[in-house]
């Protein structure tokens, strides 16, 4: 691999050439990433399966599919994104007009997780293309077999002083990387990482985006249907093994339905797995020993109402349900990221609020009910990033809807116009005709203000 200084002085030549520019070539580049993740998908999903144990299915879904998904609709709506937008202009200054101009940043780094290594990495990368920057991709390591895989996709798509992959241990690339400005950073993972992204851009004054997670509760109320609501908690909570960033972290069961919706989340598990889930071809493993180690701590920290099972060879953890989970504990002040499911009994919306605020800004949340006005309060009182009303995860499958986090759960939004728009710069521009000069804003200006306070009312 080239020196970081060589990869990055070759991309700033090719982004101030302009190549990056032209609707033809922002199309062109995205119908080439597409092309070329079809010509490898078997061994994407190959990659995923050796990484996290994920099923072809779920892999799919969850990471080549969605691409393919935000590639189409991006192609189907570029042309009007770049536009410049007319926008009125004050009467004072008639007469004018005024315009937006979407312009490229210009070099971006793209640094991805290793929980949807492949997805989270390459997602952000279409917006970048699409709003004509160059892009330095730094796949997670920890998943080195999809790391493997990206780096030929990628290699295979693009020219590197477009886009090119650096690999390597992150603590050691990521600040030398940072040695240089960059017009845009985009992250993925975790909050302390993501301090310290932020720390390292501030010198260079460089905007991020920090995708984060945080305790995204699931609120079940009593009069939600739940038969429904226990199989699609359990499905967002075991998809990937629960190594998702907007999983289920926790349920807040109203008193009056949690024991029957422990049983219908119980039967979930066993429909959706088997008797046995370490069997089933469906369920996914943990990404390593070192993050196993610390999930097996949480099954000490409550009852286990269902599961419990592991096998660290394996990395094996079966869908876990905790009762009796203390506020002190560390299950429930810690994004859990993995397949254990604390269940918590709430009186009432404002207990529930409040039980909320105890891990403000969850990068989503998730309600279940049949009323509407049960709804609307949590909406209206709780800060989080995104969510679903009835459902799970699903609200980041829509390219129609920003996604991203507020407050601890991070800043920036993406996908569709989202991510257009966060790797772009929109330029203001007012352009003046010269027909006309009207004078009431040149000195001298005696009574002029009784003018300018009619003409600006």
């Amino acid at each position: 691999m080239k020196p970081i200084t060589d990869i990055y002085s070759a991309q700033r030549r090719f982004f101030d050439s302009g190549a990056t520019r032209s609707y033809a070539f922002r199309k062109a580049q995205l119908k080439q990433l597409k092309k070329v993740i079809r010509r490898h998908e078997p061994a994407i999903l190959a990659a995923l399966h050796a990484d996290l144990g994920k099923h072809p299915m779920e892999a799919f879904g969850s990471e080549v599919g969605l691409l393919y998904d935000e590639i189409d609709h991006t192609l189907t709506n570029l042309r009007q994104w770049m536009r410049p937008q007319p926008v009125s202009s004050p009467l004072m200054h008639y007469p004018s007009g005024s315009k937006i101009y979407p312009e490229p940043k210009g070099l971006t780094l793209l640094i991805g997780p290793w929980n949807y290594p492949f997805q989270l990495l390459i997602n952000p990368l279409i917006g970048a293309i699409a709003a004509g920057n160059c892009a330095i991709l730094k796949p997670s390591e920890i998943a080195s077999h999809t790391e493997a895989i990206t780096q030929k996709v990628i290699a295979e798509a693009f020219d590197p002083a477009f886009v090119t992959v650096v690999t390597g241990e992150g603590q050691e690339v990521i600040p030398a990387l940072l040695q240089h400005r960059f017009d845009h950073i985009f992250f993925t993972g975790s909050i302390p990482v993501g301090r310290k992204i932020l720390e390292m851009a501030a010198p260079h004054l460089t905007p991020v985006t920090l995708e984060l997670g945080g305790k995204s509760p699931c609120v079940v109320d009593a009069s939600a249907n739940l038969k429904t609501a226990a199989k699609r908690i359990i499905w967002g909570k075991c998809w990937n093994a629960g190594q998702t960033c907007i999983a289920p972290d926790y349920v807040l069961a109203h008193e009056s339905i949690a024991a029957p919706l422990l049983q219908y989340m119980k039967a979930a598990i066993t429909q959706f797995f088997g008797e046995n889930p370490a069997t089933s071809p469906d369920y996914p493993r943990i990404i390593n020993h070192k993050r196993f180690d610390h999930l097996a701590t949480y099954l000490q920290q409550g009852h286990v109402e269902a599961g419990g099972d592991t096998d660290r060879e394996q990395l094996y953890m079966g869908p876990t349900i905790l009762t009796n989970v203390s506020f002190d504990a560390p299950v429930m002040k810690e994004e859990i990221f993995g397949p254990v499911l604390p269940v918590i009994t709430y009186r009432n919306t404002d207990e529930a609020v409040g039980i909320i605020a105890r891990n403000p800004y969850p990068l989503s949340l998730y309600i279940f009910s049949g009323s509407s006005k049960t709804e609307q309060a949590f909406i209206n009182r709780v800060a989080f990033g995104g969510g679903c009303v009835n459902n799970t995860l699903v609200h980041f499958t829509n390219a129609e809807l920003p996604f991203g986090g507020i407050g601890y759960s991070g800043m920036g939004r993406y996908h569709g116009r989202a991510s257009f728009e966060e790797f772009t710069h929109m330029k203001g521009v007012m352009k003046t005709a010269t027909w006309l000069d009207v004078p009431v804003k040149y000195p001298p200006f005696g009574n002029k203000i009784k003018l300018a306070k009619l003409i600006m009312k």
